[in-house]
């Protein structure tokens, strides 16, 4: 028997600064059914568990570059950045907050706006960024979509907003609860043009969101096991006294009761949304 895997000499140790840890960063595990799987393939996959499907929260700049073709895309209301109105503090100032999350993430808010081309199509794509602040809903969240909307119009060119958020933005109170109203308008307006609105819910879509821009598409679609709601389980269980049905919240809760039109995964999303546009465009 060839001696290739015993061991000739005994007592061989190696010592803690000798052993050889792999790179941070090199693995991801699965927070489903817990897989390791190479950060490199996991990002081929597009933040998809080749085992379980489990889809992994990403953000505007991983969905740019599934959507548009080659990854080319315009940034639209790139200008536009949050403010402090109220002067709010809770344990840092809202000014901190919003420095440290633009550090952080690169970006000036919570949604990122961009136009260009779906294979061929113009598309306008509104996304938001789970990384800002729990991708909460304020003031420039609200304009950025206003804007979207105008450009869409005059432009002609359908609006697909993807939604990923905690809900209202806090530190702005009375002004982030109005963007509710305020996108909920702005969309109305692009019904009445008869330009189409692909709304497209990942995980979490919860709070005003979902109760304004979200639900209001043209088409309501989600990514698998995405938590959609507007108040939390243990909230809406407290006011109603009653156990809340298994899966509650869910994508597939969701689409068992008619409140989405389809579920699309993300390694299928380019080729469903490019079938949309080419069924609305006729």
């Amino acid at each position: 028997m060839a001696k290739w895997f015993q061991r000739i000499k005994k007592g061989i140790e190696t010592s803690t600064s000798e052993k050889k840890e792999p790179p941070d960063g090199l693995w991801t595990k699965c927070q489903k059914c817990k897989k390791l799987i190479l950060t490199k393939d996991l990002r081929e996959n597009n933040f998809v568990c080749d085992k379980c499907n489990f889809h992994f929260r990403i953000n505007s700049a991983e969905y740019f570059q599934i959507l548009f073709d080659e990854d080319q895309s315009h940034e639209l209301f790139g200008n536009i950045y949050p403010v402090d109105i109220l002067g709010f503090k809770d344990v840092k100032t809202y000014e901190e907050r919003l420095q440290d999350a633009q550090k952080k993430t690169g970006l000036a808010d919570a949604i990122r706006v961009g136009v260009g081309k779906v294979n061929g199509f113009d598309l306008v794509v509104g996304c938001m960024d789970f990384d800002f602040i729990g991708g909460s809903m304020g003031s420039v969240v609200g304009e950025k979509i206003a804007r979207a909307v105008d450009y869409c119009v005059a432009h002609r060119i359908p609006l697909l907003i993807i939604s990923k958020s905690g809900g209202a933005r806090m530190m702005e109170s009375a002004f982030s609860l109005m963007q509710m109203a305020k996108t909920a308008a702005k969309l109305t307006q692009l019904a009445e043009a008869r330009i189409p609105y692909f709304s497209l819910m990942t995980d979490p879509t919860t709070g005003g969101v979902t109760a304004s821009f979200a639900m209001l598409g043209d088409i309501n679609m989600a990514e698998p096991g995405a938590l959609i709601g507007f108040a939390g389980p243990r909230v809406i269980k407290e006011t109603i006294k009653k156990d809340l049905p298994e899966g509650f919240q869910t994508a597939e809760f969701l689409l068992e009761h008619g409140f989405l039109d389809f579920i699309v995964d993300r390694k299928e999303l380019k080729t469903r949304i490019t079938e949309l546009l080419l069924l609305f465009s006729k």
